[in-house]
């Protein structure tokens, strides 16, 4: 038996998600069929964590265990040949036998994609979130605001309703806040992630950047754990897993 790791790009619009659900287009499930199509055999994908409806991917990672002959780098190529082209293997190789591409990570890397223009995007408009021209970003707010999620906190009031999770505290290391021409790109180091965290840290700067919220009010209403205090849920089309760290 052999375990194969796996490194993939993927636009998430016309997907569920990550996760296999019933009567609907997962990416899960679109990979495992091509596997299935390439080996005969039925594997079982392991993700190293759920991405929403919408959400895109440049380095996901996931693992299947396998008996088949087929070089673990040639997998890649056998798998794009039959995949649909808004999946892409980057990369395949062996793993460790008990490598599981869930429980070996150690942190994920995060992006959030902004335009801030004064007419929306055609090209972008699932890849990027619109804000108006009409709210002008100020990019200096943004960053100063932004200095008070750098840490280990509870995150608690960061993370939307209907989650089990019973440990809210994360630990994030870095959050870069980048500007070219109209677009803001938010980038997020940190050693897990609640459900739609990384949304509504994005909504908080955001509201920072438009003057709704004051940069200096962050570490308040983290301690508040209070959802109402923060900035709004950004939509799943800005969001971007970039990469898995193990």
């Amino acid at each position: 038996m052999r375990n194969i790791k796996l490194i993939i790009e993927y636009d998430g619009t016309n997907y569920c998600g990550w996760q296999t659900q019933k009567n609907a287009n997962s990416i899960q499930e679109t990979i495992q069929r091509a596997i299935e199509k390439i080996t005969g055999t039925t594997p079982n994908l392991n993700g190293s964590g759920r991405t929403d409806a919408g959400v895109h991917a440049l380095g996901q990672v996931a693992n299947f265990m396998t008996e088949s002959k087929i070089p673990a780098e040639r997998f890649a190529y056998a798998l794009n040949a039959v995949l649909p082209k808004d999946i892409i293997i980057k990369a395949s190789s062996e793993a460790d036998i008990d490598f599981h591409a869930r429980y070996s990570a150690k942190g994920k890397q995060y992006s959030y994609l902004l335009l801030n223009s004064k007419q929306p995007t055609a090209l972008y408009r699932t890849l990027a979130y619109h804000v108006s021209y009409g709210d002008k970003l100020d990019i200096n707010e943004m960053v100063a605001a932004s200095k008070g999620f750098v840490g280990t906190h509870d995150f608690y009031g960061f993370m939307s309703t209907g989650s089990s999770i019973k440990d809210t505290t994360k630990t994030i290391y870095d959050i870069k806040i980048e500007q070219k021409d109209d677009f803001i790109k938010l980038t997020y180091n940190g050693n897990g992630f609640l459900y739609n965290m990384v949304r509504i840290i994005s909504g908080t700067l955001l509201y920072a950047g438009i003057g709704r919220i004051d940069a200096n009010q962050i570490f308040e209403i983290i301690a508040s754990k209070d959802r109402t205090r923060a900035g709004i849920t950004l939509p799943a089309h800005g969001l971007y897993l970039e990469k898995v760290f193990y």
